[in-house]
């Protein structure tokens, strides 16, 4: 499969949400996206991710630009980590992982020696248009939705 890169069409998805709603790119069109993988619910980076981008979520609508993130876990398990974080940023559920390999974040990953496939934590910053403007993958948490946020405004 070929990797993503800036200029690309953004694969479509249409994927169920927390809250029991649906979120598609071609319901997002006219609007910036942030589309950003994380590995699993409830995880220590994935909570202060999500915490992140809920804090600034203002921050990006002033910008128009929404703001999904995406993992394997179900709908109702996104409906029980955003009620006990607090968290107000769209959470879609790709159970299939079709989404996740058509944007090349389901990768092999390595810890203590084991080998398992997982998601790779990216974020993919989508123009209005539905092309792919900015791609970060291996994100580390600390410092990294200040950046896509100014990412988001210089292209504004």
């Amino acid at each position: 499969m070929k990797q993503l890169k800036p200029g690309d069409p953004a694969p479509p998805f249409d994927l169920p949400t927390a809250g029991g709603g649906r979120v598609s790119l071609a319901d997002l069109k006219g609007k910036r996206v942030v589309l950003y993988f994380y590995p699993k619910d409830d995880t220590p980076g994935c909570t202060q991710q999500a915490l992140n981008f809920t804090e600034a979520l203002d921050d990006f609508a002033a910008a128009n630009a929404a703001v999904v993130g995406v993992s394997r876990d179900t709908p109702a398990k996104h409906d029980k980590f955003a009620a006990k974080h607090g968290l107000s940023i769209l959470l879609a559920s790709d159970e299939s992982g079709a989404v996740c390999e058509a944007y090349g974040v389901w990768v092999e990953k390595k810890l203590y020696g084991r080998t398992s496939m997982g998601i790779e934590r990216s974020t993919f910053l989508i123009d209005a248009r539905g092309r792919i403007n900015r791609i970060w993958r291996k994100v580390k948490v600390a410092g990294h939705v200040a950046e896509v946020l100014e990412s988001v405004n210089a292209r504004r």
